[in-house]
């Protein structure tokens, strides 16, 4: 199925150069007064070579159909992360080669869906929100709640993101992924 470069999502897996690949970070750039382009991750899932591709804004991306299966992330355990399967309550073993930077925003009892390709894991697809809890900031400003300047501040998972700069400690942000914008409607301070 094709797809316009602009639906690139990290954890996506495509066929490009007649070979599988995984999307391990997009970004959308325009460079100043020329047309924008998406500069994309990826890795080579026969070869495992990882590497950067420009693509254009409008360039049809094969989307390869996988297998996907519904999972909750449970824990780190060393270098790998462990996953339930929500049907059968078996555990799957995942390591950052297959997570790429969707690490950065695994959270305990985080429902994702694992990507299979001809019985492998390949990649995940997580959610498009998901809700951090910022653990380190410098301390927020009760009078900046107008401004649009920002700050950054270290989440639960080690994503160092910009925030609000009337943000405090142990205050949960709705994270919407790629683009690393805050949802406006579901800020709130809990702890």
């Amino acid at each position: 199925m094709a797809i316009p470069a602009t639906q690139l999502r990290p954890g996506m897996v495509i066929k490009h150069n007649n070979d599988l690949h995984s999307v391990f970070s997009v970004e959308h750039r325009t460079p100043g007064n020329l047309r924008a382009f998406i500069q994309a991750k990826l890795r080579n899932l026969r070869t495992g070579a990882m590497f950067e591709h420009r693509f254009r804004s409008g360039d049809p991306i094969d989307k390869v159909t996988v297998d996907e299966t519904q999972m909750e992330y449970l824990y780190q355990d060393g270098d790998s992360y462990v996953f339930m399967n929500t049907q059968n309550y078996e555990q799957l073993y995942l390591n950052k080669d297959v997570l790429g930077d969707a690490v950065d925003y695994l959270t305990p009892n985080l429902q994702i869906k694992v990507e299979f390709f001809d019985g492998k894991p390949v990649g995940v697809e997580l959610p498009q929100t998901v809700d951090l809890k910022v653990v380190e900031t410098e301390p927020g400003l009760k009078s900046a709640t107008a401004s649009s300047v920002t700050k950054p501040a270290k989440t639960e998972t080690g994503l160092v993101v910009q925030v609000p700069r009337s943000s405090t400690k142990a205050k949960r942000f709705a994270w919407t992924r790629p683009k690393g914008r805050i949802s406006r409607g579901r800020r709130g301070a809990t702890s």
